[in-house]
């Protein structure tokens, strides 16, 4: 009789503790707690604070001052980007990092603090951001300019003279240069590992408005050749999918508008300088 109190004492207090069974993962492929977390439990007087890396709530301290915020609606820059990738990273934020802190990002933030059991402010407090790191990786260059935006290097010294397109494939930029004068620059990207963008210098020999390439059948607006079937072209891919994609060769650019207007001012003949 002994034994079997036990036991049923045991099994209650199994079932305050836990409240239910473990759920399966959830999206960002975490375990969920069980549901209601809260439920059964004893609170402590001034427990700790304590921040985890799994979906379950962390208990601030009572009376602990508020985390600070780090960043909000309205703030900008490179710490923002980050803020933007690592969303990226668990599906919380599907647009490529801009570096504003503007209504999208802090939807997404307002998800990922509720999921976790946070104050749902939508501002990045320190809280909130130890949380993310613990979930995500240190997001490389093309993750933080997925969409383009990454500052030039300087040129390329064949780029000092005369009327050039000067293309950078480390910055994954194109300088439009008149006499050593930068007068535009755009976000490229290029051909991949199996149909690599080929360096060098070359020179525009033709030039297309409304070209549809004979051997991909793809459109290739505003197309300037410079390497046998190899062009400086718009890419609507390029616009909507950023550096997720690339190009079969060609140097993809993402803005319509920019490379309309270049196209209007090149001429054939005029040089090309591809390099790393």
């Amino acid at each position: 009789m002994r034994r079997s109190i036990a036991v049923l004492a045991g099994t209650a207090a199994l079932v305050t503790v836990c409240g239910c069974s473990v759920q399966g993962p959830d999206a960002d492929g975490e375990a969920r707690s069980p549901v209601p977390s809260g439920v059964g439990r004893t609170a402590s007087p001034s427990p700790p604070a304590r921040t985890t890396t799994d979906d379950r709530p962390s208990a601030p301290a009572t009376g602990a001052r508020p985390p600070a915020v780090l960043w909000s609606r309205g703030d900008q820059g490179r710490d923002v980007r980050e803020l933007q990738a690592r969303l990226r990273q668990i599906a919380w934020l599907f647009e490529g990092p801009t570096g504003t802190y503007g209504g999208v990002t802090e939807e997404a933030v307002k998800g990922f603090q509720g999921k976790r059991g946070l104050p749902v402010t939508g501002r990045t407090d320190t809280v909130t951001w130890q949380r993310l790191l613990g979930m995500t990786h240190e997001p490389g260059e093309w993750e933080l300019y997925l969409m383009g935006g990454q500052p030039a290097a300087a040129p390329d010294p064949r780029c000092l003279s005369g009327r050039v397109l000067c293309i950078d494939k480390t910055t994954r930029t194109l300088r439009w240069m008149v006499d050593g004068r930068t007068l535009t620059t755009m976000s490229v990207r290029f051909g991949s590992q199996y149909t690599p963008t080929r360096e060098g210098v070359f020179h525009v020999y033709w030039k297309s408005r409304d070209h549809v390439s004979t051997l991909y059948h793809s459109p290739m607006p505003y197309a300037m050749f410079f390497s046998g079937g190899q062009a400086v072209h718009y890419s609507s891919d390029f616009a909507a999918r950023g550096y997720a994609g690339a190009s079969h060769g060609c140097v993809n650019v993402r803005d319509e508008t920019a490379i309309a207007s270049l196209f209007a001012q090149v001429r054939n003949g005029d040089k090309v300088v591809v390099s790393w």
